[in-house]
C-alpha cells in the first residue's frame, strides 16, 4: 500500500508542514471571529485562503492543509447552507491547495533539494465544530457511531477529492480515534495521518491513554503517520518518545506557539515558549519525520525552521 508520506521523507529524509493557517488569514487582515473560523473565507474570499498556501509555499513548506479543520456540513447548515453548497465548499477548498501547489511547483525552476510538496485534506475534531475549545478537552459525551456519523459525510467529500492525504488533527479523544478509524476501514483507498490532542502525563486530553490510540493507529496500514499537535512545544520530546515506543509509523509533529486557548473570550493569552524552531532538530533525531507549527505559528516561523534543516548535518539518534 503506497504511503505517500514515506515516499516522500525517504527521498527527502524529513518534511517541512505548514504552520497555522488561521493565525496567517489573521495576520493578513481577515476576521475570522466566526463559528465556521477560516473556513468562513470559503465563502467571503477565497483568494485569501489561496494567498495564505502560496506564502507557506514560497517558505518552505512540504505539505500544505486545506482551510477545511472547521468545515462541517453541520457548521455549514447552522449557517443556512445546504448539503450541495457544503460539498461545494470543501471541494473549493481542495482545488485552492492543490492549485497552489501545481503553480508553485511548476513555476519552480531550482528544484534541487525540493520535492513537489503534498496536499492535506485537514479533519478537525468535534470539537472544532463546538467552537468551544473543546478539541483541547475531548469532553463531547458522544460515543462512537455518534462520532462516526458527525465525520462521516465530510471524510467522504474530501476522501474522493484530489488531496493526497487526509490530516485528522487535534484529535483529543479515543472514541473519535476509532471513529476515524472505522471510516478509514471504510474507505480502504484512502491514506491519513492521525495526529493527536494530548493533555498530562501521556493521555489524550480526554483522559485515554495515548499509548493505546496509538497501537490502534498501528493496526490500520492506511494511516500513514502519528502525531502530536496544537500543543505547547516544551511537551513535545516527551510525547515522541511515546509515540516511537508504539508505532513504526513516520512521526509528526506541529505545536502552537506555547501560548494557552481561552475558549470564552476565544483569544490566546500567555507568552510564547522558547523558539519552537531551535527544538526542531531534538524532535527530528527523536524520530519525528515532519515538522510544522499550529496557532501562532506563520510562514516566517516554517521559513526559518526549512533554512535550519537544510543546513542541519547532525542527526544521530536520542
Amino acid at each position: 500500500m503506497r504511503n505517500p508520506l514515506r515516499a516522500f521523507l525517504d527521498a527527502q529524509g524529513w518534511m517541512v508542514l505548514d504552520g497555522g493557517l488561521a493565525t496567517t488569514l489573521e495576520a493578513n487582515g481577515a476576521d475570522l471571529d466566526d463559528e465556521l473560523w477560516s473556513a468562513r473565507l470559503l465563502l467571503e474570499a477565497p483568494e485569501r485562503i489561496r494567498k495564505a498556501h502560496d506564502d507557506f509555499l514560497a517558505a518552505g513548506a512540504d505539505c500544505i492543509e486545506t482551510a477545511t479543520y472547521q468545515a462541517t456540513f453541520e457548521g455549514f447548515r447552522r449557517r443556512g447552507l445546504g448539503d450541495c453548497e457544503g460539498t461545494r465548499l470543501l471541494e473549493l477548498s481542495v482545488s485552492l491547495a492543490c492549485d497552489a501547489r501545481d503553480t508553485f511547483w511548476s513555476a519552480t525552476t531550482d528544484r534541487a533539494g525540493r520535492r513537489k510538496p503534498l496536499v492535506a485534506a485537514s479533519i478537525g475534531p468535534y470539537g472544532a465544530f463546538l467552537a468551544d475549545g473543546s478539541e483541547y478537552r475531548g469532553d463531547y459525551g458522544l460515543d462512537v457511531e455518534q462520532l462516526h456519523a458527525f465525520h462521516q459525510r465530510r471524510w467522504r467529500v474530501l476522501a474522493a477529492g484530489e488531496a493526497d492525504l487526509l490530516a485528522c488533527e487535534t484529535i483529543p479523544s479515543f472514541p473519535e480515534v476509532l471513529a476515524l478509524l472505522r471510516l478509514l476501514d471504510e474507505t480502504p483507498d484512502s491514506r491519513a495521518w492521525i495526529s493527536f490532542s494530548c493533555g498530562e502525563k501521556a493521555r489524550l486530553a480526554d483522559g485515554s491513554d495515548l499509548a493505546e490510540a496509538v497501537r490502534a493507529c498501528q493496526r490500520r496500514p492506511n494511516v500513514v503517520g502519528v502525531g502530536i499537535n496544537c500543543i505547547g512545544p516544551e511537551k513535545i520530546a516527551a510525547l515522541l518518545r511515546i509515540l516511537r515506543d508504539h508505532t513504526d509509523k513516520p512521526l509528526l509533529v506541529y505545536p502552537n506557539s506555547g501560548e494557552a486557548y481561552d475558549a470564552t473570550r476565544t483569544a490566546w493569552s500567555g507568552r510564547p515558549s522558547e523558539d519552537w524552531v531551535e527544538m526542531a532538530p531534538e524532535w527530528i533525531r527523536l524520530g519525528a519525520g515532519a515538522v510544522g507549527g499550529c496557532c501562532r505559528t506563520g510562514p516566517d516561523d516554517i521559513a526559518r525552521l526549512r533554512r535550519l534543516l537544510e543546513r542541519y548535518d547532525s542527526w544521530g539518534p536520542l
